[in-house]
């Protein structure tokens, strides 16, 4: 027979667990709210710090186009600001910065995309467990020991085998370039095959398919999204590189797509101008904020493409 409790009691046992939770939610009560000021100032500081970035860069932009025209810096060909014969166009920093993202991601995109397959597909989990901690290293590794790499071993070694290269050149810088993002590919890649359902997998394999068959027309199709989502952060990332185009590219801006030859990109050009030897408000400094708009809107452009690739395959994981 079953006893069921007094009325009584059980009221009493419910106020007292309520006088409880009261009690700690009281005594909580003022560090969550620390907390929350706290997140909530950091949060604001952000957007403060990025409101007063743009408007810095907006004002000096404005501040430029107001002696240059618009017209010549999107289509001269030439950009010597310093020369007693200024020229304002872009186009050779903007080819410059082209030319060496383009090497580096044809260097990066196959070399990171094969070592994800790997690590995705065929590496056991000890394997995998090992070998991505130590292929993300090359990413901790600073900029400027890749950029004396590709000056003092990378470039030596390319004049053996291609005529005509020169000292300093796009090639060398390029392919450098491409080894330090590779780790960006290859991890993001990794995660987007690692995250393809396994029954994917095992229905091909109940088809008759071979396992490189599943992997190329099965796991990768269903992981594009996340691929280009890793492709185009990485162009991202190769666009806004300094130290290594600053040191082993050259810094002569010159209207060329060919790689043998020193060339200098919009990151190179503000690190130059920015040694302090050009006066502040003259209308040569202020090219670093015209150089550094248009850098600015290219990678805008690129993270914006990224989240709604990264958001498209989200939705269809």
């Amino acid at each position: 027979m079953a006893i069921s409790p007094e009325p009584g009691a059980a009221r009493s046992a419910v106020r007292s667990l309520s006088e409880r939770v009261d009690l700690r939610a009281r005594a909580a009560g003022p560090v969550e709210r620390l907390i929350e000021a706290s997140l909530l100032a950091c949060g604001v500081v952000s957007i403060l710090t990025t409101v007063g970035i743009l408007s810095v860069l907006a004002g000096e932009t404005w501040a430029f186009f107001a002696e240059v025209s618009l017209w010549d810096f999107l289509t001269d060909t030439e950009w010597t600001p310093l020369f007693a014969e200024k020229h304002f166009g872009i186009a050779p920093l903007l080819v410059g910065t082209l030319l060496t993202s383009t090497i580096a991601i044809s260097v990066a995109l196959p070399l990171g995309l094969i070592a994800a397959i790997y690590l995705s597909e065929f590496a056991n989990p000890t394997t995998r467990a090992v070998l991505k901690p130590m292929l993300e290293l090359l990413a901790g590794i600073p900029t400027i020991v890749y950029g004396y790499f590709a000056l003092v071993t990378i470039t030596p070694a390319l004049q053996l085998v291609i005529p005509g290269l020169a000292g300093f050149n796009a090639l060398g810088a390029g392919i450098v370039m491409g080894i330090m993002i590779m780790p960006m590919i290859s991890s993001l890649c990794e995660d987007a095959l690692y995250a393809v359902p396994q029954v994917l997998r095992e229905g091909a394999y109940g088809l008759g398919a071979s396992r490189l068959a599943t992997i190329f027309q099965v796991v990768l199709p269903a992981a594009r999204s996340g691929v280009l989502a890793a492709v185009t952060l990485a162009i991202s990332r190769a666009v806004g590189e300094t130290m290594i185009v600053a040191i082993a590219a050259g810094q002569q801006p010159r209207l060329t797509i060919d790689p043998r030859v020193p060339v200098e990109t919009m990151t190179a050009y503000i690190v130059q101008i920015s040694m302090g030897d050009t006066p502040a408000g003259t209308l040569e400094y202020r090219t670093i904020f015209a150089v550094g708009s248009t850098l600015f809107l290219i990678t805008f452009i690129m993270n914006l493409i990224s989240q709604r690739l990264a958001s498209g395959y989200r939705a269809s994981g």
